[in-house]
């Protein structure tokens, strides 16, 4: 039998796993399946005698390579800045390999010799990146057969709560990494093109620059920008392009509210505060305000937010920032660290919740002397807790990606991404059958 290792467990994973060992049904797999924790691995393996439990340390160089020479095909879902060494491995052992992450520097550098190992290094096949690339080139692909000219492409994603389980006045509740959030945008100035101008929004600005958008049936969206548009202009072929912006999404009001506690300091990840290893959110937010010796925190918060955005200040309420109670314990806290033990009390879903992954994609394009603008947009809302939006956004074009390898239907070898039509047409046609699919509508 034919093997799978996949590497790592964790949220993202639950539905690539059940798609794998459905799979395996069919072309008879073995996909054996590693975490730290071996009862999460067991859970969702679920007695299927398929699926394989491990607990060797995947993080391990001595206990790594001897799973990846016997396997014939690795999925890592580690953190991205483990790929790299996995990629290393599989070269070694000529194992293809698939990851959902964006392509680093390093795992560029190793396409000549995945080439010559005559492996596939297949990347960025999650949801975002992943599924936004598959899409957009799809409608690229079908622009530039009918000889067009694409003048402007916008592209906006969003992992958000589920309309019937939106209940709180952030509209927002985690659906992935926490941190992640918390940290959003701030490793550098955004990058894109507009009109043929180069434009750059840094950190302090970039949630006040907002795009506006809506969805039929789901209502209002804001977006703001990802760090970096411009790289997208030779993977996507549109080197000349005048405009292209890629942004996140969120709901009316949230990124004014972030940007308060942008404004504040709040989301700085880069010292240390003293003295605060145990706190209220109270204390917290007085740090960042002006002293006074009589004066409230309320009435100072008040004035910091001003009257045009008084209209935020129940959110803030309703986080408990002004709670007095020492109950944040962080060792070496971070402002950041600090905020986002505030937001996880609150931002935590639900039993029953439900989380929601949206995706829109704008272009405007010239044909025979003529202005088209198509606009592509797809939601798709998780089954529950395990089988979220995320989780299958992410994990179900990773295993169709490697089910695709697998049956060697894919003919380049390399460093890849998904952008070619003998890859992303397959996945996408197998996702509109999970209800992942994109509405286009044209002008």
């Amino acid at each position: 039998m034919k093997s799978i290792l996949v590497l790592g467990a964790g949220l993202s994973s639950s539905s690539l796993i059940r798609y794998l060992l459905k799979q395996s049904e069919i072309y008879d797999w073995k996909i054996r399946i590693t975490d730290q924790d071996i009862d999460k691995v067991k859970a969702k393996i679920n007695n299927h005698p398929n699926g394989i439990a491990l607990n060797f340390d995947a993080l391990s160089s001595s206990e790594r390579r001897p799973e990846i020479e016997h396997a014939d095909l690795v999925i890592s879902m580690l953190p991205a800045n483990f790929h790299v060494e996995v990629a290393k491995d599989c070269i070694e052992f000529k194992t293809n390999l698939v990851t959902p992450s964006y392509v680093s520097p390093e795992m560029k550098a190793l396409d000549e010799a995945a080439k010559n190992a005559g492996i596939i290094i297949m990347n960025e096949v999650g949801v975002d990146p992943g599924i936004d690339h598959m899409s957009a080139m799809k409608i690229i692909d079908s622009i530039k057969d009918k000889n067009g000219q694409i003048d402007c492409f916008k592209s906006f994603c969003g992992g958000l709560i589920a309309p019937e389980s939106d209940d709180n006045p952030w509209n927002y509740k985690f659906t992935w990494n926490p941190r992640n959030v918390v940290l959003a945008g701030s490793g550098g100035a955004a990058k894109f093109i507009r009109n043929g101008q180069y434009k750059y929004i840094p950190y302090h600005q970039l949630f006040s620059r907002l795009d506006y958008l809506s969805v039929e049936g789901y209502g209002d969206f804001t977006g703001y920008a990802n760090r970096d548009s411009l790289s997208y202009r030779s993977i996507y072929g549109l080197e000349d392009i005048p405009t292209i912006y890629r942004g996140t999404l969120r709901r009316p009001d949230f990124c004014e509210a972030w940007n308060v506690f942008v404004q504040l300091g709040m989301t700085d990840d880069s010292y240390t505060l003293s003295n605060m290893e145990r706190c209220s959110p109270r204390d917290f937010l007085n740090t960042y305000l002006p002293y006074h010796p009589t004066q409230l925190v309320e009435d100072k918060f008040k004035q910091f937010l001003g009257e045009d955005n008084m209209h935020l200040y129940s959110k803030f309420e309703w986080l408990g920032l002004f709670d007095s109670d020492e109950n944040l314990e962080v060792t070496s806290p971070t402002p950041a660290k600090l905020l986002q033990v505030i937001l996880e009390r609150k931002w935590d879903l639900h039993k029953n919740d439900k989380d929601m992954l949206v995706m829109i994609h704008e272009f405007e394009y010239t044909l025979n002397g003529r202005s088209h603008t198509i606009t592509s947009s797809m939601v798709n809302i998780g089954e529950d807790q395990v089988y979220t939006s995320m989780s299958n956004t992410v994990g179900l074009p990773v295993g169709m990606s490697a089910k695709l390898i697998m049956n060697n239907q894919i003919s380049n070898r390399g460093v890849l991404l998904p952008i070619k039509k003998e890859i992303y047409e397959p996945i996408l046609a197998e996702l509109a059958e999970y209800h992942i699919e994109f509405i286009e509508k044209h002008s």
